[in-house]
């Protein structure tokens, strides 16, 4: 046991993994140990495979649990990946020491299910006791009125004064425990980082550069400096837990009690060197050189205490219940580990990291210069002489602070102050590109993934999309074979959970036949397509079967709607006739006209989509033309006795009908729904309006003006009747929301329209003009400033308007009144 040597690294630190190679070439191990999950070593070699290209990560995943799993990622600049490759090309032995996935995965899975029991329990209880609460409470009070005198009432405000004594009390000792259990989370969390800040730098990479890369100490010696360090940490921790009495075992004590059993296992199987490669805060627990004390004796563990206390640990899952196999990962998700990933190590900058790791001369002019670069591309002119300033700055602010050499917060002041003009906006601006990267890692061809992930990658070389992990706009050309194969692999993956594409509007210029997307990979998505493999082992497989239950579950004729669409943009056709069917059968049930229209608007689309995609839908031109008709037979009687919110819904469902069987050009479905538009404006109209919404009525008469089967004559004769002073306010006002909504700018050249409305408008009485306002608002609210100008130049009789409008002469008297809540109105 004493040619075991310990390395304490920092994960992910650029400065342990470089003092670390140094010490390992100096005392050649024949064994590496390695903190990491010990049923994982037979996937280390893998990392020297040829094709293997951080970061990646080792993905381990509870087979019928798969919200149970586990990242342990590795950039190029980590230590543990390193260490592996060191050993791989030395010759010696390499191996994970950590507690196997199947104890962690086992635990989640009982932790899982602990809790879940415990809210069933804990809703059940509530249940039971809500009546008797009610009843105690009830009780309560009525005791407490009845009982209580004035001097109960004083000793109670008396107690309550107490009471509020001691809970301030009682909080300002909770906030000293809190301030302390927080300061324990960051010792924990990221020890190096705390004695950093406490140093006076901002962060730990940048104290870790000074006192180790920058050190001229020994490489092996400068680990025991690190490990004397946490000795003096983990020392305070365990000083506080024993003076709160707490002597409950955490996660650490059980990982370091199985590290310390593998590395006995280990060490008796040879007399030669052995390297430890740990997290640094784990050392004093596993060396007994950095042993900790308590109640002033060193503390020592055995092999027979390791054992009893690893007894208490969850049964391992069998080897069938979980799998392991290595992922690509990305350099943002790397600055995310801290989020309960891996062992927590946050990395705040992974390509600042990286670049240390691939420099070792001109770093910062080197730094400063790619910075220059990225914001010159964004069109900044960034001179050579200021990137030359922002170097001497940093050199300076180096100096000023007594620091051994620049650091990271050195180079960032530099570079807002002298090439961002000390706007911190501009340098946020690319500060993700720069700090983050969007690298992602490769793995090998040959390497067994599961099912889905294998299809992925096969599609991704057959597609030429590469996973990258910032957003980048991409356009499809949907004419083309490779284009279509990539829509279809887009939509594919987000029926099945895994949003690597999000669709973005094109705009009409662009037609049906090309598609933009903005695709960003996220690490992630891997466990999301593993969760999907009960649907199917390739992705066309699982997206049609998840598709296919989606449907069948579904009876809303709209949603189906959207589901036979879905099918159709991702290229699964049986899905689509499956939906077909299903819409079918489901419009032969329904009778509900707002269902009915609601269903048809992308019904409609569909068919369009089906004509341009070459797609066979016969049956949803039947579909369309069935629903139609049952629609539009059925409009005028079901908007009979309908409040305002139903009356909503109808306008939305009409807008949408309306402008689908206008694009569709088919007349003879046209002809049925102008009929039954008619029908609305004309004799719901003719019998008073007391058979239908008025808003409905106001939107069925515009949509028939606008598309000029209502004449000037016969709107001016509906407008005049329906916004007389015989009508009721409220009714008129409905019927103004319904037939100027979205229509608003016909008023800018429409004369015989604007005399109409400002003749009810001067009708109406203040009080009822002010009730109004909020409904004029939202009518004319998507005017924007220049046309709410020339409304406003047509009221007032300006700007070329005398010869079109017609002037009232008691408008005068009006104007007064009326000008605070026109101004208001129209801006």
């Amino acid at each position: 046991m004493k040619n075991i040597h310990y390395f304490g690294i920092r994960h992910h630190g650029v400065g342990s993994t470089k003092r670390l190679l140094s010490a390992l070439d100096r005392l050649q191990p024949k064994k590496v140990l390695i903190e990491g999950a010990s049923d994982c070593t037979e996937l280390l070699p893998l990392l020297a495979h040829a094709q293997m290209r951080p970061p990646v990560a080792l993905l381990a995943y509870a087979n019928e649990f798969l919200e149970c799993h586990i990242y342990y990622p590795f950039a190029n600049f980590s230590p543990e990946y390193q260490a592996v490759l060191w050993a791989i090309n030395h010759g010696a032995e390499v191996a994970f020491i950590d507690l196997p996935v199947s104890v962690t995965l086992a635990g989640q899975i009982e932790q899982m299910q602990n809790l879940k029991e415990e809210m069933e329990q804990e809703l059940n209880d509530e249940l039971d006791n809500k009546d008797d609460l009610k009843d105690e409470l009830k009780e309560k009070i009525e005791n407490d009125l009845e009982n209580n005198s004035k001097s109960d009432l004083e000793n109670n405000l008396e107690n309550n004064s107490k009471s509020d004594l001691e809970n301030n009390l009682e909080n300002e000792l909770d906030n000293e425990l809190n301030d302390n259990q927080q300061e324990l989370i960051q010792l924990r969390l990221d020890p190096i980082g705390m004695i950093g800040r406490l140093a006076g730098y901002d962060d730990g990479e940048s104290f870790w550069n000074d006192v180790v890369e920058q050190s001229a100490v020994d490489d092996v010696a400068v680990f025991g400096a690190v490990h004397e360090m946490m000795r003096a940490l983990r020392q305070k921790v365990l000083d506080e837990k024993v003076a709160d009495h707490d002597s409950d075992t955490d996660g650490d004590d059980y990982r370091e009690a199985f590290m310390r059993q593998e590395i006995r296992r280990h060490a008796k199987d040879t007399d030669e060197c052995v390297a430890v490669v740990c997290g640094a805060w784990h050392v004093p627990a596993l060396s007994p050189d950095f042993a900790l004390t308590q109640d002033g004796k060193v503390m020592t563990y055995t092999a027979k205490s390791d054992t009893a206390l690893l007894k208490n640990l969850p049964k391992k899952l069998p080897t069938s219940k979980f799998k392991t196999t290595w992922i690509p990962y990305t350099s943002p998700r790397l600055a995310k580990v801290g989020q309960g990933y891996g062992y927590g190590a946050g990395v705040d900058a992974p390509m600042w990291y990286q670049h240390l790791w691939e420099n070792s001369t001109n770093v910062h002019e080197n730094w400063l210069t790619k910075i220059a670069t990225a914001l010159r591309k964004r069109g900044h002119v960034i001179s050579t002489a200021s990137v030359i300033e922002a170097t001497c700055l940093a050199q300076s602010l180096t100096l000023v602070r007594g620091r051994r050499a620049v650091g990271f917060e050195e180079l960032c002041e530099a570079v807002v102050a002298c090439l961002c003009f000390g706007e911190r906006v501009l340098w946020q601006t690319i500060a993700d590109e720069i700090l983050l990267g969007k690298d992602v890692g490769g793995i090998p061809d040959d390497l067994p993934l599961a099912p889905l992930l294998e299809d992925l990658e096969r599609l991704k070389k057959q597609t030429k999309l590469k996973a990258e992990a910032t957003p980048k706009e991409v356009d499809f050309d949907l004419r083309s074979e490779i284009g279509l194969k990539k829509s279809h692999l887009m939509h594919r993956l987000a029926i099945l959970g895994v949003p690597w594409g999000e669709p973005r509007h094109t705009g009409s210029s662009r037609g049906t036949f090309r598609e933009r997307w903005e695709i960003c990979w996220q690490a992630e998505f891997a466990v999301s397509l593993i969760e999907n493999l009960v649907y199917g082992n390739t992705i066309f497989e699982a997206s049609s079967n998840r598709l296919s239950e989606k449907i069948a579950q579904t009876d809303e004729l709209g949603e189906l709607a959207k589901h036979v669409q879905t099918a159709l943009e991702a290229g699964l056709d049986k899905s689509a006739m499956t939906g077909v069917q299903r819409l079918s059968e489901q419009a032969t049930h329904t009778d509900n006209v707002l269902t009915l229209l609601g269903s048809l608007s992308p019904l409609i689309h569909l068919e369009r989509y089906g004509t341009a995609r070459k797609v066979a839908l016969d049956k949803v031109g039947e579909l369309v033309y069935e629903l139609t008709v049952k629609a539009s037979v059925g409009l005028p009687f079901a908007i009979k006795n309908i409040n305002d919110d139903e009356a909503d819904d109808y306008h939305r469902h009409i807008v949408d009908v309306h402008g689908a069987l206008k694009l569709s050009q088919n007349d003879e479905l046209m002809d049925v729904w102008w009929q039954a538009l008619g029908e609305i404006s004309g004799e719901l109209l003719a019998r008073g309006g007391q058979s239908g919404h008025w808003r409905i009525v106001g939107l069925a008469s515009r949509l028939l003006y606008q598309s000029e089967r209502l004449t000037a004559d016969e709107l001016t004769t509906t407008l005049q009747k329906t916004l007389s002073p015989t009508v009721g306010a409220s009714q008129s006002a409905r019927f103004f929301e319904g037939f100027f909504s979205g229509a608003t700018d016909q008023l800018l050249y429409d004369k015989p329209l604007l005399t109409t409305l400002e003749t009810w408008l001067l009708a109406l009485d203040e009080t009822d003009f002010t009730e109004y306002l909020p409904l004029f608002r939202r009518v004319f609210g998507h005017l924007d400033s220049h046309e709410r100008k020339r409304l406003l130049e047509m009221i007032f009789g300006r700007g070329g308007a005398d010869d079109v409008f017609v002037h009232h002469e008691d408008l005068a008297e009006f104007w007064q009144i009326h000008v605070r809540q026109l101004v208001g109105l129209l801006g």
